[in-house]
Parts: C-alpha cells; sequence; structure tokens
C-alpha cells in the first residue's frame, strides 16, 4: 500500500523538521512522487543525498536506506497506536490528554499543536493545500487534532532513540520543548496511558510497547525493526511485514561490500552442495548429475586467448606487413601455435561492436578506444575484421593445422546501443523513471538511430557517479525508459551496456536462437558472465526475495518471493541451453564463465564442458598451497568428473598479465607445469609466452607499450612447456588422477603439489614446490577420492603411488622415466616403489614431470638391477646408454683402448701403419664388434680401410694449414684434442663394413655407434680429453660430443652440398634438432635465425670428412689438392649464401633451392659458381 497525504500527518511517514523541508526545497519532489505513487525509497533517496550535500554533514552521510527504515518505524508505531486507540480502547488518547491536564479542545493543547505543525509541518501545509497551522487544525476536527497529538508522542520517543543520531537534525525537538509545553504534555500523556488499559497480548502500556524496540537495538535501527518484525507480526498486516522486508533488503543492498567471485578478492575454498555460493534462506536448487558427454576432441584443448585487433598489429610488426583482417594472418603464425601446441584459439573482440561503446570510451579519456568486445551490436563478424569470408579462411587454415576456433558469446546483455534496443526495448530489465531521483541524463545522445535517444547518467561524464541505469526514450511513441546497465553486482555497473530481462521468455528464446547461431560458426564458445543467469544469482542481482538485498543497487525494491521468480523463469536457462545445443550442434564445446562458488553447479547439473577455475591462478600466485589442495581434495572426493572440466589459467583477459603475477622465473614455469598437466583445459593469455606485462583493454585497437618478444621466455616454454603441453592426452582426464600427500618427517608439507596420471601404459607424475624453501620427503599414499563399488554405493577410497602407476613388485621389475625438467632419465625398482613410494628433493618453486615409464624386466644377468644399484638414485642422460655400458662393456673397454692412437698428447709418434700396438688393439675391437653385432665380416679388410683413412689425415692437415686463413677460432681442427676426435670418428665410420663392404655400411656404422654403447664411449673420452688439460676453443666438451654425434650420422653430407641434392640435403640438416642446437638457432619475433661461426664449424667439419672418406679406400691420392679445393668452394658458397641471407633460417633455405629460372636467381647462382672457382683456385694453388 502506498502511504499518501490524505491518511498519513508526514509526507512517506518522515519525521522532518520544517527547516531542512526549507533549506533542501523537499516539498515539491515529495508531492510529485506522491503523485506519480512512486515507492518512499525514492523520496528517502532524494532526502539523503540533499542532506549529504550540506556542509555541516562532511563527513557523516546518510543512507536513503536508513531513513526509509525510520519511515518504516513511524508506519508501524501509528498502526499500533491506531489499533490500540480505536479497537481495543476506544477514547484512552482523549481521556489520558485530560488526566494530563491538555483536554483535546483547551487553548493549552491547541497552542502546543499549532507550534508542532510550525516547526514540524504536515503534508497539507508543505504542499499549500491548509494556510496555517490554526486553519489545519481548525479543518481537521477531532481526528486531526489525535493525529497531531500521535505525532508528539513519536516524536519524544525519536528524541530518546539514539540510533537516529546519524541523522538528529531532521528529528530535533530543542526547539520545539523551548518554546512550547511539549515535554509537560508528554510526560503526563504518557503517565495516564500507563493507567490505561495494557496492550492485549503484551501486557504493558502503550508507551512501554512502543519504547520495547529501543531497549532491545539501542543504537540499531535495523535491530529494532528486525524486533517489531519477530514480536509484534502477529499485530502487523502482511502489506507492512512485505514493506519490512524490502526495507531490510535495501539496507543490506547499500551495506554490502564489493566482492569480486574473479580474481580480486581472496579465493574460496570449493565446497559443494547446499548452501555453496551466497547465502540465502530459499537459495537451494537442485542438482542432480547431468553431465554433458565430450566429443573426441574435446578433452585435449588447449586454448590460447588473442585480442583480435591488439595481434593483428603486433602482427603487422613481426611479419613486417599490414595485417587488418582475419583472413590476412600469416600461416606462418598458425603453424608456429600447431607447434607450440595450441589447439584452441579464441578470438576476442570479432562481433560487430556497438558505437555508443566507442563514444563513451573516447570522452572518457582514451581518443584511440574502439568499442568494449563486450559491448555488442550485432553477432556478425566485424566489417573492417573481415566478415564472414574472412572468418572462414582463417577457420579452415586454422583447422588444418588442429586449431578449432573459439568466440565470446555475451548473454547477459547487449551493447547500449544495439540492434535489440532499437528493436526490442521491452527486452531489458528497466523502470519508468530513475531509480535515484538524483540522476541526470543531460549528456549526448549516444545513438546511432533516428528512433531511439540514448543517454547515460552525467555522473559518468564527470566521473562523480556511476548510475545503474541508462536513459531511452521511443521516439516512436514518446516513451521513456530507464534501462539498467549490465551488472554481476561485484563493482559499477558496465556502462556501455544493457542488461537482459531473463524473466522474459521472448528474450531466453532469442539468445538461445543467437547462441545457436554462434555455435553453428565456432566448435568452441565461451559464454562471457555465465554465472549471472543461473537462477540462485540472477534472482540475487535482479529480484531479490525479499529481505535479502539485491547485488545490483535500487533493484531490493523490485524483489520476489522464490515462488513467484520460480513461475516467471521455471527452469535453468543453461540446462535448455545445453540441451539445445546437444540436439542441434553436438559438436560445439561450451565453456562458462563462472565464478561464486558454481563451477561444479555448472558443469555437474547445467552439463556446460568447461568452467573456469579462478583459484588455481589466484591460490597459486598467493601460495595458498593448502587451500588448493583442499580444492582439489574436495572435487575428487565429491565427484572427479569435475576436476577435468576446469578451465585453469594464470591470467585472463580480466586480470593482469601472467608474468605480472608470476613472473619470468622458477615460479612462472612451477605454475605453467601445473597448468599443462593437470586435467582440465589450460588456457593461455595474450602474450603470455611472449612475455608481455600490459593488460590489454577490452576497448584498445593496438597495444600501447612497445613491448619486444621475450625469446628467452618463448624458448624456455618450448623446453619445458610445450613438450608437456603436447601430451595433454595423458594429462586431461581425470579418471586415473591421483593426488598425493608429500610427507616430510611424518607431516605432510601442503606447499608440495604431487599427482600421478594415466592413460593406458603412458604414465605421468609431477611434483611441484610453490613456496620460497627448501624441502625433501617421500610421496607414496594418496588423498581420498569418492568411488563406486560393485554395489553402486559410492565410497571414499585411498591408494598409493605403486598401485596408480601400475608398478610390478615382484621384484624382477625396474621402472625407467625421464625428467621433463631436467632431461635425466631415473630407474627405479618396481618393489621400492609399491612399499617406499619416491624420495624427491626439491628446492624453491622446483617441478619435476617424470613421464616415459618404461617397465623393465631383469634379464638373467642382473643387468638392471647392477644398474639401479650402482646409480643410487641419480639421474643420467640416457639410461639406455648406461645399459649399454654393461652390456657392452667388453667392447666399449677396447675401443677406449684406441684412443691413445689416434691422437693428442698420448699417441705414439711412429706412424699408425707401423704401429704394432694400434693394429693390435683395432683388431681386438674389430673382433669383438663383429661379436656383438653378430656379422662374420672381413676383419682384416676393414682394418685396413681404416688404417688408410687414418693415414689420409696428416696429409689433410697440411694441406689444411696451407689453404686456411689464421683467424681468432679456427674453422677446421687445428688443436690435438679436435684431431684426434676427427680420427676416432674414422674409427667409427669404417666399422660398418664388418657388415659388408656395400653402399649400406655407413648407415650400419650408425647404428652400431648408437646401439652399442660407442655413443656414450665416445662422449666419455671427450671429456676426459678436455680434463686434462686442452684450452684451446674448440675444447667444450658437450660441444665436441654433439658434434660428434652430428659428423657421425651426416658423414657423406659434405659430398651432397656440392651436388643437385645440396637443397634436400640442407634441409634435413636445418630440420634436425642436435644440428639446430650446435648452429644457436633462435627465434626473434616470427624469424629464425641461426649463428655465423657454429654454422661455418659445422661446414667445415662435414666437408673434412668428406674429403677423408669421400674417395673409394685403396685409389692413391697425390695430396689434397683437387677434391678438396671442390668441397672448399662448396663451402664459401654456402657461407656465402648464409650471409646474404643474413643467417636467417628461412631465407637461407630459399637461397639454396634450384634457380627458379628468374633472371635475378640466375645471377646469384652465377656470382656463387665464380665464387666457388675463385676459392676453388686459392686451395689447389
Amino acid at each position: 500500500m502506498t502511504i499518501t497525504s490524505n491518511s498519513t500527518y508526514f509526507p512517506f511517514n518522515l519525521q522532518v523538521a520544517a527547516r531542512f523541508w526549507r533549506a533542501l526545497d523537499l516539498a515539491p519532489s515529495a508531492r510529485e512522487l506522491e503523485r506519480l505513487g512512486r515507492p518512499p525509497i525514492l523520496f528517502c533517496r532524494e532526502l539523503a543525498a540533499r542532506l549529504n550535500r550540506l556542509p555541516e554533514r562532511a563527513g557523516r552521510p546518510v543512507q536513503g536506506g536508513v531513513l526509509n527504515l525510520y519511515s518504516l518505524q513511524g508506519a508501524i508505531f501509528r498502526h499500533l497506536i491506531t489499533r490500540y486507540a480505536q479497537g481495543q480502547a476506544p477514547g484512552v488518547l482523549e481521556k489520558s490528554l485530560a488526566d494530563a491536564g491538555f483536554p483535546l479542545d483547551s487553548p493549552q493543547l491547541t497552542a502546543l499543536l499549532e507550534r508542532f505543525a510550525t516547526l514540524f509541518p504536515p503534508a497539507a501545509l508543505l504542499y499549500g493545500d491548509a494556510e496555517s497551522p490554526a486553519a489545519w487544525l481548525a479543518a481537521g476536527g477531532t481526528s486531526q487534532r489525535l493525529q497531531a497529538v500521535e505525532e508528539l508522542l513519536l516524536l519524544s520517543l525519536a528524541a530518546e532513540n539514539s540510533a537516529l543520531d546519524s541523522f538528529r537534525e531532521l528529528v530535533d525537538d530543542t526547539e520545539l520543548a523551548a518554546t512550547a509545553p511539549y515535554r509537560a504534555a508528554v510526560t503526563g500523556l504518557e503517565r495516564a496511558l500507563a493507567d490505561a488499559l495494557p496492550v492485549a497480548g503484551f501486557g504493558v502500556s502503550l508507551t512501554e510497547l512502543l519504547r520495547a524496540p529501543l531497549r532491545a537495538a539501542p543504537e540499531s535501527l535495523a535491530g529494532q525493526l528486525a524486533y517489531m518484525r519477530d514480536a509484534w507480526s502477529p499485530l502487523l498486516p502482511d502489506e507492512l511485514l512485505a514493506q519490512l522486508e524490502v526495507a531490510f533488503g535495501i539496507v543490506e543492498e547499500e551495506t554490502r561490500p564489493f566482492w569480486s567471485g574473479g580474481g580480486g578478492a581472496p579465493a574460496p575454498v570449493l565446497e559443494f552442495g547446499p548452501g555453496a555460493g551466497f547465502p540465502a534462506p530459499d537459495d537451494h536448487y537442485p542438482e542432480p548429475e547431468q553431465f554433458s558427454a565430450d566429443v573426441d576432441w574435446m578433452p585435449n584443448v588447449v586454448l590460447m586467448a588473442k585480442m583480435v585487433y591488439v595481434w593483428l598489429g603486433q602482427l603487422s610488426g613481426w611479419y613486417g606487413k599490414d595485417i587488418h583482417r582475419l583472413d590476412q594472418i600469416p600461416d606462418e603464425e598458425l603453424d608456429k601455435l600447431a607447434r607450440w601446441g595450441v589447439t584452441g584459439l579464441w578470438l576476442i573482440g570479432i562481433w560487430e561492436r556497438s558505437p555508443a561503446s566507442q563514444t563513451i570510451k573516447r570522452m572518457c579519456g582514451n581518443p584511440e578506444a574502439i568499442a568494449s568486445a563486450y559491448s555488442l551490436y550485432d553477432y556478425t563478424i566485424a566489417h573492417d575484421l573481415g566478415g564472414w569470408e574472412a572468418l572462414a579462411d582463417l577457420r579452415e587454415r586454422a583447422l588444418k593445422r588442429g586449431i578449432r576456433l573459439a568466440s565470446d558469446m555475451v548473454p547477459n546483455h547487449t551493447g547500449i546501443y544495439s540492434k535489440w534496443i532499437v528493436e526490442h526495448p521491452d527486452w531489458f530489465v528497466q523502470l519508468d523513471y530513475p531509480p535515484y531521483p538524483t540522476y541526470r541524463f543531460t549528456g549526448p545522445d549516444l545513438s546511432s538511430s533516428p528512433e531511439v535517444s540514448i543517454h547515460i547518467e552525467d555522473g559518468y561524464w564527470d566521473k562523480s557517479d556511476a548510475a545503474v541505469v541508462f536513459k531511452h526514450y521511443d521516439h516512436r511513441n514518446g516513451r521513456t525508459r530507464y534501462i539498467y546497465h549490465g551488472n554481476d553486482g561485484t563493482s559499477t555497473p558496465w556502462n556501455d551496456t544493457a542488461q537482459l530481462d531473463y524473466l522474459n521468455p521472448e528474450v531466453r528464446e532469442a539468445v538461445t536462437r543467437t547462441i545457436l547461431h554462434v555455435a553453428h560458426n565456432f566448435p568452441i564458445i565461451r559464454f562471457d558472465a555465465a554465472m549471472t543467469l543461473a537462477k540462485k544469482h540472477y534472482q540475487r542481482l535482479w529480484f531479490p526475495q525479499p529481505g535479502l538485498g539485491s547485488g545490483v543497487p535500487s533493484r531490493a525494491e523490485r524483489g520476489l518471493t522464490r515462488a513467484v521468480f520460480d513461475a516467471a523463469m521455471p527452469e535453468e536457462f543453461w540446462r535448455q541451453v545445453v540441451d539445445r545445443a546437444a540436439a542441434e550442434t553436438p559438436d560445439t564445446l561450451l565453456l562458462a564463465e563462472a565464478f561464486w562458488l558454481m563451477e561444479g553447479y555448472f558443469v555437474r547439473t547445467l552439463g556446460m564442458h568447461r568452467v573456469y577455475n579462478s583459484a588455481f591462478m589466484n591460490m597459486l600466485k598467493m601460495e595458498e598451497n593448502a587451500k588448493y589442495r583442499q580444492t582439489i581434495k574436495n572435487v575428487l572426493e565429491f565427484n572427479h568428473e569435475i576436476l577435468k572440466r576446469f578451465v585453469n589459467f594464470m591470467n585472463n583477459p580480466d586480470e593482469k598479465t601472467a608474468v605480472e603475477q608470476f613472473g619470468k622465473e622458477s615460479k612462472y614455469f612451477g605454475a605453467a607445469v601445473l597448468l599443462v598437466t593437470m586435467p582440465g583445459l589450460p588456457m593461455l593469455g595474450h602474450g603470455q609466452v611472449e612475455g608481455f606485462h600490459e593488460k590489454y583493454g577490452m576497448e584498445y585497437r593496438r597495444a600501447y607499450w612497445d613491448e619486444p618478444v621475450d625469446e628467452h621466455l618463448v624458448a624456455e616454454h618450448e623446453r619445458r612447456i610445450f613438450p608437456l603441453m603436447r601430451r595433454r592426452r595423458l594429462f586431461s582426464g581425470s579418471e586415473n588422477f591421483v593426488l598425493y600427500d608429500f610427507f616430510v618427517d611424518g607431516a605432510v608439507n601442503e606447499d608440495v603439489f604431487a599427482y600421478s596420471n594415466r592413460r593406458g601404459d603412458d604414465r605421468g607424475l609431477v611434483l611441484y614446490h610453490n613456496r620460497f624453501a627448501t624441502t625433501a620427503g617421500w610421496i607414496r599414499s594418496s588423498t581420498s577420492r569418492l568411488v563406486r563399488i560393485d554395489s553402486g554405493e559410492t565410497v571414499l577410497r585411498q591408494t598409493d603411488l605403486g598401485a596408480a602407476l601400475g608398478v610390478n613388485a615382484d621384484g624382477r621389475h625396474y621402472y625407467v622415466f625421464r625428467d621433463y625438467a631436467t632431461g635425466l632419465e631415473y630407474i627405479r625398482h618396481g618393489r621400492e616403489i609399491a612399499e617406499k613410494g619416491l624420495f624427491v628433493e626439491l628446492e624453491a618453486y622446483e617441478y619435476h614431470a617424470f613421464l616415459d615409464f618404461r617397465e623393465i624386466r631383469d634379464d638373467d644377468y642382473g643387468t638392471w638391477g647392477k644398474l639401479c644399484f650402482g646409480l643410487e638414485g641419480r639421474g643420467v642422460p640416457s639410461i639406455d646408454e648406461e645399459v649399454q655400458l654393461i652390456r657392452y662393456a667388453s667392447l666399449v673397454e677396447r675401443f677406449r683402448g684406441l684412443s691413445p692412437f689416434a691422437g693428442g698428447k698420448a699417441a705414439p709418434k711412429t706412424s699408425l701403419e707401423r704401429s704394432k700396438a694400434f693394429q693390435a688393439a683395432l683388431a681386438a675391437f674389430l673382433k669383438e664388434l663383429a661379436s656383438v653385432a653378430g656379422v662374420d665380416g672381413d676383419r682384416a679388410a676393414t682394418a685396413g680401410a681404416v688404417t688408410e683413412r687414418l693415414d689420409r689425415l696428416p696429409g689433410l692437415w697440411k694441406s689444411l694449414e696451407k689453404g686456411e686463413p689464421a683467424t681468432e677460432l679456427p674453422l677446421f681442427p687445428a688443436d690435438l684434442t679436435a684431431r684426434w676426435l676427427c680420427a676416432m670418428l674414422l674409427v667409427l665410420h669404417e666399422t660398418g663394413r664388418l657388415g659388408g663392404d656395400d653402399a649400406e655400411y655407413p648407415a650400419r656404422s650408425v647404428q652400431w655407434f648408437g646401439t652399442f654403447g660407442l655413443r656414450r664411449a665416445l662422449a666419455d673420452l671427450i671429456h676426459e680429453a678436455v680434463e686434462e688439460g686442452d684450452e684451446s676453443p674448440h675444447g667444450d666438451p658437450d660441444r665436441l660430443a654433439l658434434l660428434a654425434d652430428i659428423v657421425v650420422v651426416y658423414p657423406s653430407l659434405g659430398g651432397l652440398l656440392g651436388s643437385s641434392g645440396r637443397s634436400g640435403a640442407l634441409q634435413r640438416l636445418m630440420d634436425d634438432r642436435r644440428v639446430r642446437r650446435f648452429i644457436g638457432v633462435n627465434r626473434s619475433g616470427v624469424v629464425e635465425w641461426f649463428v655465423k661461426e657454429p654454422f661455418e664449424e659445422l661446414l667445415s667439419w662435414l666437408v673434412l670428412f668428406a674429403a677423408v672418406t669421400q674417395p673409394p679406400v685403396g685409389r692413391a691420392l697425390s695430396g689434397f689438392g683437387t677434391e678438396l679445393a671442390e668441397l672448399m668452394g662448396v663451402r664459401a658458397s654456402l657461407m656465402a649464401l648464409a650471409e646474404e641471407a643474413g643467417y636467417r633460417v628461412k631465407a637461407f633455405l630459399a637461397l639454396v633451392t634450384p634457380s627458379s629460372g628468374r633472371p635475378e636467381e640466375e645471377s646469384r647462382q652465377g656470382i656463387l659458381r665464380t665464387t666457388a672457382a675463385t676459392r676453388e683456385e686459392e686451395w689447389s694453388g
């Protein structure tokens, strides 16, 4: 019921002194609001706003909701007085006044009432409907005089009420007491009422009953009204009780602290069941298990976010050309993403945006802004991005590389100016009046249509306020609406958006059709702010249950009971969407941005395929490790299926960038390892891999910071993260996911995340220490997990590391696995894993990612047991090589026996041909090799071939010393260690002849080199040779071992470099990971570079080896003139091409391809041929 001046003394039942009615000019507003039938809260808000602007009120603001409580308290007091005086004890007020010495028609009372009406005027006087207090009293008769007496009594109560001190001046009775017998009259009236009939059901006088709330909660107006509701509800009409609940909701709304369930506030531990989320007495919704099944590709998606306009600008800079459209994105960029392991590309901001948003952004301070990516005009691809045709092109090219495109869908709202705001303005949450009377809408018209005008509230322009509505004027029918901005209740409204009304079934259907339209064009859809449309939160935000307050300011007075709300919105909107999508677009992955502890509900009950998991980012960043482990444990104890449906991220577009939150060192990579190895969907932020610090606004057309790509960070991703990311099939599921406790001296270290996963025989075990400290301990026992047993019941079970990894504990089995953090391999006894677990030491922010598990049954010789015992838990580069050293120890020993004869400081001074000791050592080696390889070749002939090749070396060294100009870093072996290595490589190259003196013998040599422990033996010899004190530039043992590996594998490549097969040979060479490492291939932006010096050195070694090994055995050589000169010419031409290419990989390979016939190509090839010929003349003398 709306209380008007016809039935109340004060407008809106609010006692206010006359001086404030005049000073604040309240009467016109009050009369207009009453005329329009507006709720009292509007007047209370206006009064609060005007009062708070008074200079003397600075620092003491009062809320409209508090004034509304006082208004309602007065209404309840008046109801009780009327009920008592007219129902239970008729005439009691007249009698009590007479007993007090102030009869109702006495001059004394008349004078008091006239003075009261002067200082606290009734509505008739305020509105000019009565000429004076005396005229008002005379016109109203007895009832009006009794009404004034009631107000006197209530004013006296207000004077006692400490809860009104925040606005005491409005009800200050000091002047009345000083100029009239006010206190004597009230005191006498109360004394007489004390002797009157007690109030029925309470046994106390009327004044004692009215004071009871003040005694119950002397400092709290809300507390007093809560007492009145609880104690007096039998006496109060339903209308007043309903108004009371709304009033409580308004106060709750005004005093509620903002809280972001996203990344802004401390993330809560995820819990399940009734009561999870924002509390309310009636907020529980059924939670049946209704997971949506994944299509085969969905579990292994790795999503990368890209702010489209910013990305296109960055691509333009990287590729040196204008890239503005989706179809201009280079194939090379898509190739790079695919190579990294990205399988989903989230294009942020591809839809046609609202031009009004751009106007707002620019007028508010960013002259280069475009519209926000989440203030949309319509769901059509932006024209300046190339429209639907450009999208189709990109989609096809991306899919060929295994990358599916993802798009946003913004269901909560549209842009403030949108297609729907013109065509369907009734589809939005709105009022016919502004919810706050102080709102003004005098700024520019933001509409691009002559049919409507759109104005945001003036406070946005001067940054003085953040209004919840904007003004929408329809020129077609003259109607004015005040439409709410989109809002999630956690901060200021999104002032460039319009909130859709989901109680309207037309809206629900229209949005569903739009979602299906998006699904037909994008296989992955991200639903922005999806949690705002879950029923419990949509009601909380826009139609709150009475008394609970709203998430959106001013909506408490528009609240609905749960029953009424459910009747208007019978089903969860998202469940309807999921079911429609499953029927019409089943190959679409639906991804919900949802917070507020709704994660489990969204995937388990509403059926979304994936849901945001902001706890991952927030808790790991803040090192709230126990909280995040508890979150994982809660999921496993409730339903593990939820875990694999999480979207994990280290930043999202609304947060600071990943490197701002995690840095670029060990903590970043530890968290990134968890990101790509935990179940769920890993999401990488725009610029995360490149190390960008700038957070891009949704209205950015370009990046404002000129940030170079952090090539070191990219390289570290390629070394540490992408190899794991490409193993998502192992890690994405939750069926075999096991979380372990990390025990240190009997206590669990909550800072260590330890977990394993399996997919068939593929197993992975990950540990990460998220703390700046060191620790060491055991993992064996798991945390609890809910499992379904044969009876169909569910129980909590634990397991252990051995069972989770499928370890055979019979004592004969060993397990080999590689740590992707260090590259080292380990071996453990199966029984030890089963019975003890695994002991691990961890430094600050250190991780281990153990993969590539192999089960090995020990042989009859105990080879694997011997190795496991000998390593004592240490990691090694290759367990297989370690086994080879044991298994082929005799062969390795004989190979090592050749080393002193090959050169270096320990080499004999006599010719190898005349060295009986060398021949004996060589014969012993070849005999053992033939036995190990199971061949019966001509050992004497092979020994002869080895000796002949070795005897060519002295002549080669002389030719090199004659023809190669001196340089600071010799390109050819000039020191003893390097020349010794060349001799050892020649021995290895010729060994394949034992299997037959045919064209395949070099391949056999390579195979035996890697199979029989010779690679590792050679590497050990290289380290020993360098440790003897060789300080030459070629003395880096790891570098020499890598070089040796390349030369052995590509022994004939040097000869091919001058042939027609050169381009193919070089392509194979540049693709080889060992070669790329040796020549220092690195990426800067989109270009791969290699380093000049190691490239030229590798060419020199390949040419040298070709010079020694190309001539057939038995053919006499007259020095190394012609043969070497030809090869040196080839080397010179390739060095020149590399220089011309600027040492860019792609450009170099393009230059070495056969001529296309273009004149410039023919000219270049001619120059190179001339260069090669010139170098040949120099070398041949």
